[in-house]
């Protein structure tokens, strides 16, 4: 005879545990989990989960404190808890998904909260330290679509990212920025239309125990291969901890993650009750429908509703989520979207959120870089505090890109076509920054892929990318950028020679990581970027302040430029050519006599190993007499179409 055993459910909430101090959102602590929750319009709000049959009633009825918040402690909960909030104010009553959940259930719609620790991960990062911000070399990323198995019908996955982080470590970058990865509410996106803001999206995470194991294999041999412990498949299990096992690995082969993050807007789909009755826009059940109802949202929108950065409630829940991300995510930085929309409508507001925010972050991670998109670009952004500045580290700049992009757009007309270099020589060094290194500098990035342009490939061959002209134009392009001042960032596929437009929509726009394999013109290109890269890492000049144009002709369309560290030399020379001959006996200035040595001559990547290679045999003695007020000068051979880099030594 078997008797009926009883269910377990968990003492009424209490207040024990609870402070002014309690955090925000579920929290384990001894015993159980604190919640707290800011409604300052509802009636009421109550925990809900398997606990209490999903029924909101008086025995976990939480406690309304000052300002709106509302909290209590939940004996007995604990690791995997699913919980939600039941919210009744004047507008109705409901479910909703707490703003801080740290994982969701991997369920659309209306998904369920998970209850994890803030320690679920076993870090083992602890000697990594970020790279100086001026040092710093960036790879944006996309990770739904940029690697693993049948991403035209799957959405590719952190740990596909991870099985790519060699090739990323071999590239020479030394930063990873990842579009957008927190939750949305739609099949596929780049992420910008967040819906919750501290889970990450479900859609990147493995939940199948067979992809799982094979995850876990690829994993252990990249931990075990940098002297690090083997994981375990129960910690892979927990969905957040795929991404922290990234973050992991990154760190392990000397990369820094950066996340961009979207603090001007959210969802469009979460001012719809209809699309999404659970998410924060009516969150605490104010009456009506008018959007100026929403406690976190404005009735302005900007590719979705924008927050309401007057609130100071609305503030800190947008400087916790970054300060969260750095501290139980082990991320390096952020880059911020659209910054400009976040001052410019919403009057002082704005403006300080963001001194907050900078300061916040770098209280809590000093080696922590943040890059703000601000259009200007504006000084003032990347200014102290202290002088009224909002105190980013660093700015995205459009002004190389335009200069690089309108020179390109000019050699494609032809031979006989005018250029002008003068558009580039003004944005070598972005005007106004008092550091060079405040300027993130690119060709490509996310939005000029997808809306505002072709891919260089493309723009250099004018709409050929398979010719000479484009493969060698291409390569001034990369070599520009990464001999420029500032910090480089390359967009996916960049490196070996993406042609196409790319999208989150997988249709005709994958990056095409067979080609490293069968493309000739794609592997001599990679191998031009990679060697590209190192030579900026092995040279400090490339990569510090000092930065002179020796050399400006249109008519034979060269251009050559002087870079060095500030007080200490290691001088570089760059010439580069949008010419379509070769030029022989070209006196170029150099500050000083002696032997140069010819460190890179991108005509060599045409054809690896190019049998019909233009250059300097290694070298040229600068011997001749001064010019254009440096010490010397030499007769050098400049390619056609070519970037040529000269050093007194072969880099560190």
């Amino acid at each position: 005879m078997s008797a009926l055993r009883a269910v377990s459910i968990p003492a009424a909430v209490t207040q024990q545990h609870i402070s002014d101090n309690t955090a925000m959102g579920a929290n384990l602590t001894a015993n159980g989990a604190t919640f707290r929750v800011w409604a300052p319009n509802a009636k009421k709000v109550y925990v809900i989960g398997d606990f209490n049959k999903w029924t909101a009633s008086d025995p976990w009825l939480l406690q309304e404190r000052a300002g709106g918040h509302w909290t209590g402690f939940l004996p007995e909960a604990k690791e995997g808890t699913l919980y939600q909030f039941w919210v009744e104010g004047e507008g109705g009553s409901g479910r909703k998904r707490d703003p801080y959940a740290r994982e969701l259930e991997h369920t659309w719609p209306n998904p369920r909260c998970v209850i994890r620790s803030a320690a679920s991960y076993p870090w083992q990062d602890w000697t990594w330290r970020t790279p100086e911000f001026r040092d710093l070399i960036v790879y944006e990323l996309h990770v739904g679509t940029f690697f693993g198995d049948n991403r035209e019908r799957r959405v590719a996955k952190f740990l596909d990212v991870a099985n790519r982080v060699e090739y990323l470590a071999d590239l020479g970058v030394n930063a990873v920025e990842l579009m957008p990865i927190v939750e949305y509410n739609t099949p596929r996106s780049a992420g910008y239309n967040g819906s919750d803001l501290f889970s990450p999206e479900m859609d990147y995470e493995a939940e199948n125990p067979m992809e799982l194991k094979k995850y876990l294999a690829i994993v252990n041999d990249l931990l075990t291969k940098k002297g690090k412990a083997p994981t375990t498949l129960d910690v892979l299990a927990v969905p957040i901890n795929q991404m922290k096992a990234l973050i992991e690995i990154c760190h392990s082969y000397g990369l820094a993650v950066i996340l961009d993050v979207v603090y001007n807007h959210a969802s469009s789909d979460l001012k719809n009750r209809a699309n999404d009755p659970e998410s924060i826009y009516f969150f605490d059940q104010a009456a009506g429908n008018d959007p100026n109802d929403s406690q976190y949202f404005t009735r302005e929108d900007h590719c979705g509703p924008m927050f309401a950065f007057w609130k100071q409630d609305v503030r800190q829940f947008l400087i916790d989520n970054a300060r969260f991300f750095v501290e139980e995510y082990h991320v390096d930085g952020f880059r911020y979207d659209q910054v400009a929309v976040i001052d410019r409508q919403n009057a002082g507001s704005g403006w300080l959120f963001c001194q907050d925010l900078n300061d916040t972050i770098n209280a809590s991670d000093p080696s922590a870089i943040n890059i703000a998109e601000y259009w200007g670009p504006e000084p003032a952004v990347v200014t102290a505090r202290q002088t009224g500045g909002a105190g980013f580290h660093a700015e995205w700049h459009d002004g190389l890109r335009h200069a690089i992009r309108g020179l390109l757009g000019e050699a494609a007309a032809g031979r006989d076509a005018q250029i002008h270099f003068q558009p580039l020589v003004d944005q070598l060094r972005a005007p106004g920054f008092r550091d060079a290194w405040r300027a993130v500098q690119y060709v490509e990035s996310h939005d000029t892929v997808n809306q505002d342009g072709p891919r260089i490939a493309s723009l250099a061959g004018g709409g050929n990318s398979r010719s000479w002209y484009a493969t060698s134009r291409s390569r001034v392009a990369t070599g520009i950028l990464l001999t420029a001042p500032g910090i480089p960032m390359y967009f996916m596929g960049q490196e070996f020679y993406e042609d196409k437009r790319w999208s989150d929509s997988p249709s005709g726009s994958l990056i095409f990581w067979d080609g490293l394999n069968s493309d000739r013109t794609m592997i001599n290109f990679h191998r031009f970027t990679r060697e590209l890269t190192w030579l900026r890492r092995r040279h400090p000049a490339l990569r510090a302040e000092g930065v002179a144009t020796i050399l400006m002709d249109d008519f034979n369309r060269v251009l050559a430029y002087q870079r060095w560290v500030p007080d200490i030399g290691r001088d570089v020379i760059v010439v580069s050519s949008l010419n379509e001959s070769t030029q022989y006996g070209f006196r170029i200035p150099f500050p000083s006599q002696g032997f140069w040595f010819e460190v890179f001559n991108s005509d060599v990547y045409e054809n690896w190993v190019n049998p019909m290679v233009a250059g300097n045999g290694g070298g040229v003695q600068a011997n001749g007499p001064a010019y254009n007020s440096l010490g010397a000068s030499a007769e050098i051979t400049i390619p056609a179409n070519a970037i040529l880099v000269f050093a007194r030594d072969q880099g560190d």
